[in-house]
């Protein structure tokens, strides 16, 4: 069943949404060579408690980080730890939850670490923009295919893999909601979108082949050829008035560092 939002709870979602834009904006600036992801970890979740919520991955499921954080060839639910140091070149993709007076904001972005290669820079900056074109099709009328084929015809234009296992989702007053939020698809195919529905967006990207598989830990997901991934999501809400980015602090929808910013 898809839970389609009051404009009232719309501006609720937006403070839980400020929340881990802020807390992603803070870890992000903490990336560099020689931190470790259990660093990166224990600032969100420190942050995000000091700003009166709690984070919305630490216990979901059982995972145990307050954030993904995922490197290199990690697409997605990287678990934090003190053995995985960050080297110069890496890229890193932080992954934020936060859920603030019952209501969840989820966002994600992959930072560079030093400078990075030019592999690195293309990847981030297509999948950045595949996120981009996804989120101008959130609009009532269109389709989820719509949204799909927007990160599809990007991404594979540049010849990167578009990683089909995992998606996009519904987000509200729990982090999974219906419905699926797929990164590939057909336009005009798949659910109607109306204002009111509230998605995290979230194009996750491979420099190589989009096959993937899990880890031994059951949860960290890798590209089976060990090419880099790149992952960026926002939650967005579906208005007449077009997309609402609602992962929107005080500095604005992006993260204004490398690998981030869109100016």
């Amino acid at each position: 069943m898809i839970h389609r939002k009051t404009s009232q709870e719309i501006g609720q979602m937006r403070a839980a949404g400020a929340v881990t834009k802020a807390a992603l904006r803070h870890v992000g600036r903490m990336v560099k060579p020689g931190v470790s992801t259990l660093d990166l970890d224990r600032v969100a979740e420190s942050f995000i408690r000091m700003h009166g919520a709690v984070p919305t991955f630490k216990g979901y499921g059982g995972f145990p980080g307050s954030i993904c954080a995922s490197v290199n060839e990690q697409v997605v639910h990287g678990i934090p730890s003190p053995e995985r140091i960050l080297q110069e070149g890496d890229v890193v993709s932080v992954d934020v939850g936060a859920t603030k007076d019952g209501w969840v904001g989820d966002n994600a972005w992959t930072f560079y670490v030093g400078e990075p290669s030019a592999e690195a820079r293309e990847l981030c900056e297509v999948t950045r923009d595949c996120l981009k074109a996804a989120i101008e099709q959130a609009v009532p009328g269109n389709h989820l295919g719509d949204i799909g084929a927007a990160v599809q015809e990007l991404a594979e234009s540049h010849g990167f893999g578009v990683i089909r296992e995992y998606v996009g989702h519904g987000v509200g007053r729990v982090m999974h909601e219906d419905p699926n939020v797929p990164n590939y698809g057909r336009r005009g195919r798949g659910v109607r979108l109306e204002a009111g529905m509230v998605l995290a967006i979230e194009p996750m990207i491979t420099f190589g082949s989009r096959k993937v598989a899990v880890g031994p830990n059951g949860w960290t997901v890798s590209t089976v050829d060990g090419s880099l991934a790149a992952h960026y999501e926002n939650t967005v809400a579906v208005t007449d008035d077009g997309p609402l980015i609602l992962t929107v602090d005080d500095e604005g929808p992006w993260c204004p560092m490398e690998g981030g910013a869109l100016a």
